[in-house]
C-alpha cells in the first residue's frame, strides 16, 4: 500500500531568495527561469516563481522586477593585475597622435612630481597619422633624468627615454633572443620589442606592496561593475598570487581569480613541486608561456614573410628546446599549459607539440591564448585544445590586419565560428588592459563583428561570427570549462556557486546596437551583492 504524502511539508528556509526575473541559467538544454533560491553561497533552487515559492522561504526577497539575469561573467584571457596598476600608471589609450602622448606624459608628471620614475600604457602607432614607431628624442629633452617607459597598447613593445635605456645599459649593440632594440640612421630609437623589453625592465624598481593592494582593489571595483565574477590573470607571479590569496582570504578581495603562473623557471618548478592550489576564491593549475609576439607591433610568427614588411617573419619569443621540455613537464602533472600563440607559424608549432607530448592523455584543456591566425590545415588540430579567444582584438584590429597578412592569409585570422567548429567550445576574453574591460563589447564584437562606428559593414567575415548563445556560453559556462571549474560555476544551476548579475536589457533579444550599452544592476558573488 503506498501512502499519498500530503504537501504541506515545512519550507526550506534560505538566505534569499529572487524572483520576477528573465533568468537564462545556461544549463545544459540553455533553459529559462522565473526565480531561484540561495543558501550558503550556493544556488539551492531554479525554477519557476511557484516552485520556488513552494519549496523555500527566506527573509530576503529580491525582486527583480522583469530583468534579465545571468550568470556572473568570466573573463577568460585577462590581465586583472595590470588593470589596477594601469591606474597608477599615465594613461595612453586613445591618443590621435605622438604629440598627445608626450602631452599626456607632461600632464601626469606635473601631477604627481613626487614621482622618481613614470610608466604609461596604451599608445597605438596604427591609430595615428604617421603610423611608425615613435622615437625618443622628444621624451629626452624634456625628461633628461627621468626614467619614463611607455608601453604599447598590446604590452609587446615599449618606448623608453635615454634615461631609461641607462638604467640597462642598453646601446646599438645591444642583443637578446626572441626581441629586438629598435635603431635608425645608426642610433636608438628607444624602442624595444617583445623580449628586448627585459633589458630596461630587469631593472625597474619593483611595485610596493601597498601598490599591488592598491592595484587588486581598484581592478576588483572595475571589473564588478562591469559584470564580471571570475577573471582569469594571464600571467603572474608567485609573489602576486599570494598577495591576491591573502586578501581573498581576508574578505577583502571577493573575485574568484584564475591564476596563470608566468611560465619562468622559478614558478615552474615551485608549483609543479607544490601541485595544485585550489580554494573558493583562487585556483593556480596554470603556466602561461609566450609563442611569439604581436601582430601590431609585427612581433607575430608568421609561416611568410609580413605582406607590408617584405623578409620580416616576426619573433619567437620562446627557444623551442626550452618550450618543448617545459611542456614534456607540465604534461606529466596535472596543470594545464597556456601559451600565446598569434602568428600562424607560431600556432602551429605550439599545436604540434602540444599534441606531441599529450599523446595518450584525456581531457587536458590545454589552450591557445588568441589563436589569431591559423593555417587553413592547423583548424583541425584543435579538436582537443581549448581556442581561448577575444572578439575585441578582431573588430579592433580589421582597420589594418590585412596590411599584415594579406588578402588570402586574412581568411584564416579571428576565425572563431571555424575555432569553436573544432574544439566545441570556444573561452572568450578581452585581453583587457589592451582592449577595454567590458564583456558588453565583447559579446557585441563576436556576434556583430564589428565596432562601435558599426565598421565594417555587414561585418568583418561574418561566416566567423558567433550566436548569442554561443557567446553567452563561451562568456559563463565555456570559460568554465576552460578552468576545469564547469562543476562549481558558469551556470545558474543547483550546487553551484551563486556569481550572478543583473542586468537593464535583456543581451539576448535587445537590438544588436544597444549591446555595448548595457549595464550592469547589481552583480553577486556567493549570493553576496558586491556592487550596487
Amino acid at each position: 500500500m503506498v501512502t499519498a504524502i500530503v504537501s504541506c511539508q515545512k519550507k526550506i528556509q534560505v538566505d534569499s531568495i529572487i524572483i520576477n526575473a528573465k533568468v537564462y541559467t545556461v544549463n545544459s538544454n540553455f533553459e529559462e527561469a522565473e526565480a531561484f533560491a540561495i543558501k550558503s553561497g550556493k544556488f539551492v533552487g531554479v525554477g519557476t516563481f511557484e516552485d520556488i515559492q513552494k519549496k523555500y522561504t527566506s527573509e530576503e526577497i529580491i525582486d527583480a522586477k522583469g530583468k534579465t539575469i545571468v550568470p556572473g561573467f568570466i573573463d577568460a584571457h585577462c590581465h586583472f593585475l595590470s588593470l589596477g596598476f594601469n591606474s597608477q600608471q599615465v594613461d595612453l589609450v586613445g591618443t590621435s597622435s605622438f604629440d598627445e602622448v608626450v602631452n599626456r606624459v607632461v600632464d601626469f608628471s606635473n601631477a604627481n612630481p613626487t614621482k622618481k620614475y613614470i610608466v604609461g600604457r596604451g599608445w597605438d602607432q596604427n591609430d595615428w597619422e604617421n603610423k611608425e614607431f615613435p622615437d625618443n628624442n622628444l621624451l629626452n629633452k624634456l625628461f633628461p633624468e627621468k626614467p619614463i617607459i611607455l608601453t604599447r597598447i598590446d604590452g609587446h613593445a615599449v618606448l623608453c627615454n635615454q634615461a631609461a635605456l641607462d638604467l640597462g645599459k642598453v646601446t646599438i649593440d645591444s642583443k637578446i633572443d626572441g626581441g629586438e632594440v629598435v635603431t635608425k640612421n645608426g642610433a636608438l630609437t628607444g624602442v624595444l620589442i617583445d623580449n628586448a623589453e627585459s633589458l630596461v625592465m630587469d631593472f625597474w624598481p619593483e611595485p610596493t606592496l601597498e601598490d599591488t593592494v592598491k592595484a587588486l582593489m581598484k581592478a576588483q571595483k572595475i571589473c564588478f561593475e562591469n559584470g564580471l565574477t571570475t577573471v582569469n590573470d594571464a600571467g603572474l607571479d608567485r609573489s602576486a598570487i599570494e598577495i591576491i590569496d591573502s586578501l581573498q582570504q581576508s574578505g577583502a578581495l571577493k573575485i574568484r581569480v584564475y591564476a596563470m603562473a608566468s611560465g619562468t623557471p622559478e614558478n615552474v618548478d615551485y608549483y609543479l613541486n607544490k601541485g595544485i592550489v585550489k580554494t573558493e576564491k583562487l585556483n593556480v593549475r596554470s603556466f602561461k608561456f609566450y609563442a611569439d609576439g604581436a601582430l601590431g607591433s609585427r612581433g607575430a610568427l608568421l609561416r611568410a614573410p609580413y605582406s607590408d614588411q617584405p623578409n620580416h617573419f616576426g619573433l619567437l619569443l620562446t627557444n623551442l628546446e626550452t618550450f618543448g621540455n617545459y611542456a614534456k613537464r607540465i604534461a606529466n602533472s596535472e596543470f594545464q599549459m597556456n601559451t600565446h600563440a598569434i602568428g600562424d607559424s607560431a600556432n602551429h608549432t605550439v599545436l604540434n607539440i602540444y599534441k606531441n607530448v599529450l599523446a595518450g592523455k584525456k581531457d587536458r584543456r590545454w589552450k591557445i591564448e588568441h589563436a589569431q591566425v591559423i593555417s587553413p590545415e592547423d583548424f583541425d588540430l584543435f579538436d582537443g585544445i581549448i581556442p581561448s579567444v577575444q572578439p575585441t582584438h578582431a573588430t579592433s584590429d580589421m582597420y589594418w590586419a590585412e596590411d599584415r597578412l594579406g588578402h588570402e592569409r586574412i581568411k584564416g585570422a579571428y576565425a572563431y565560428k571555424d575555432l569553436l567548429n573544432n574544439y566545441g567550445k570556444v573561452a572568450l576574453g578581452t585581453d583587457f588592459p589592451v582592449e577595454q574591460v567590458s564583456p558588453f563589447l565583447t559579446f557585441y564584437a563576436a556576434v556583430a563583428r564589428q565596432d562601435l562606428k558599426q565598421f565594417p559593414e555587414g561585418g568583418f567575415q561574418k561566416e566567423n561570427a558567433l550566436s548569442r548563445e554561443e557567446t553567452l556560453k563561451g562568456m559563463t559556462i565555456w570559460a568554465a570549462h576552460s578552468n576545469f571549474e564547469e562543476d562549481e560555476k558558469g551556470s545558474i544551476e543547483a550546487g553551484k556557486f551563486a556569481d550572478f548579475i543583473i542586468l537593464d536589457n535583456n543581451i539576448m533579444e535587445a537590438h544588436l546596437a544597444d549591446i555595448p550599452n548595457i549595464k550592469v544592476v547589481k552583480s553577486f558573488v556567493g549570493g553576496e551583492p558586491v556592487m550596487d
